[in-house]
């Protein structure tokens, strides 16, 4: 298993971490104060010479400002270099003088063992803490010039206080690494929620751009055709049949209105005018009379089956859709007479059948072909990523499906079919 290191963290995490470390040091700091009084009051109630224990009291005091100059950083960054040697070297030292003037010193190994351990790599501090450790029993031996037997006595404590003080090294050290790779996870959490929002927004933003255009591509875009359409015919007839003129202009003047009924209505994702107080079959039947009433084509919209309330979603997909087909025979059926729309209601699913006798065009190469650029999208879309291929796209969101039959001279067919659940039930999606 890796561990972590303080090469692994990155520069903004160490900042954190060095935060997280800081106020873990705040008991550790409290450790060493309390461990300092303590091995002074003891060298103060020594019965050494006055002289001697003042230094060992100056040489165990130095260790303090020692460790905050020089050691604590260090410690709480988890940074091994010269810095940390010198610092051991001399905190050994500090306390090996104050021990050598009087044993009494030897109290600070609680605080001393520590602070070699977090300061070094495992082996040269465990070596340094074995000499902490046996330092005392070599005072002793060299203070009474010979070898004394009652020494052999001592050792098996020293050497107890060596393992526990090198358990106690290790599981401070093994404390501080768990806080170190803890304050890195979490900041990897913390990156990776923040990169999953980010991609959430971006993808949000992409889903409304892609409703928008649909929307604007399947009401905006064709009343505007419309419009055009309407004005240019009634230019070419206003000096020979101003009565027809004038009625072509009041009907694009009514399809103007409800384009800006329906810019209004999908910019607040409101329900479409067409279905607001009226069902599918309705307003599918005065989009097919809008129809016949700009392009002069036979239109005969139909419907099969028993008329059922139908899940809004369902109906503002399927009346874009017709939308749509009809914008397709505006501008591609060619020669087209006759369009035939029917809506076929069954207990399961609801079909919309869009047929038309004009040109028609290749469906297979229109299958084969990209989804932007290139062929023609049924005549239309592929050009702008629209047309049929926003058409299926909407119906396969509600989980139905479009099926286009068409040949060059031979018309167009689109079928579109929409499962139900039971009725008025919304789907998950919106």
């Amino acid at each position: 298993m890796h561990m972590y290191t303080q090469e692994d963290v990155p520069r903004n995490v160490r900042g954190r971490g060095l935060d997280s470390g800081v106020r873990w040091f705040g008991l550790w700091d409290g450790y060493f104060a309390v461990s300092y009084l303590v091995t002074v009051v003891l060298l103060f109630t020594s019965d050494e010479d006055q002289v001697r224990r003042a230094f060992a009291i100056g040489a165990l005091t130095l260790i303090v400002p020692w460790y905050a100059g020089l050691g604590r950083k260090p410690m709480i960054r988890r940074t091994h270099g010269r810095r940390n040697f010198v610092f051991a070297a001399g905190l050994f030292l500090l306390f090996a003088f104050s021990g050598t003037l009087d044993l009494g010193g030897s109290f600070a190994l609680f605080a001393v063992v520590p602070m070699l351990m977090m300061s070094l790599p495992m082996p040269p501090a465990i070596v340094l803490v074995v000499l902490a450790n046996l330092w005392p029993v070599t005072v002793v031996w060299l203070r009474g010039g010979q070898f004394d037997p009652h020494i052999l006595s001592v050792l098996p404590i020293s050497l107890l206080g060596t393992a526990l003080s090198v358990l106690l090294g290790v599981w401070i050290t093994r404390v501080v690494q768990q806080s170190s790779e803890r304050a890195v996870l979490i900041d990897e959490l913390r990156r990776s929620r923040e990169r999953e929002a980010h991609l959430s927004h971006q993808a949000g933003i992409s889903a409304e751009r892609e409703r928008l255009a649909r929307e604007i591509h399947d009401t905006l875009a064709q009343s505007l055709t419309s419009i055009i359409s309407l004005v240019q015919a009634a230019e070419s007839e206003v000096a020979v049949n101003p009565e027809r003129a004038r009625s072509r202009l009041g009907l694009a003047g009514r399809v103007a209105r409800d384009s800006l009924d329906e810019a209004r209505g999908f910019v607040s994702k409101l329900t479409p005018p067409a279905l607001r107080e009226s069902s599918l079959m309705q307003a599918v039947r005065r989009q097919a009379d809008l129809l016949m009433e700009e392009t002069g084509l036979t239109v005969r919209c139909t419907a099969r089956g028993e008329e059922q309330p139908l899940p809004m979603a369902v109906s503002v997909v399927l009346l874009r859709s017709a939308q749509e087909a009809f914008a397709n025979v505006r501008k591609h059926a060619g020669e087209a007479r006759r369009v035939d729309v029917l809506v076929a209601y069954a207990p399961e699913a609801v079909r919309l059948v869009v047929r038309d006798d004009g040109a028609g065009f290749d469906a297979e190469a229109w299958r084969g072909a990209p989804p932007a650029g290139g062929a023609e999208d049924g005549g239309n879309g592929a050009r702008g990523g629209f047309g049929l291929r926003g058409m299926r796209a909407r119906v396969r969101e509600i989980g139905g499906m479009v099926q286009i039959d068409s040949d060059p001279g031979a018309g167009t067919t689109i079928e579109m079919t929409v499962p139900l659940g039971p009725v008025g039930e919304e789907p998950d999606d919106e």
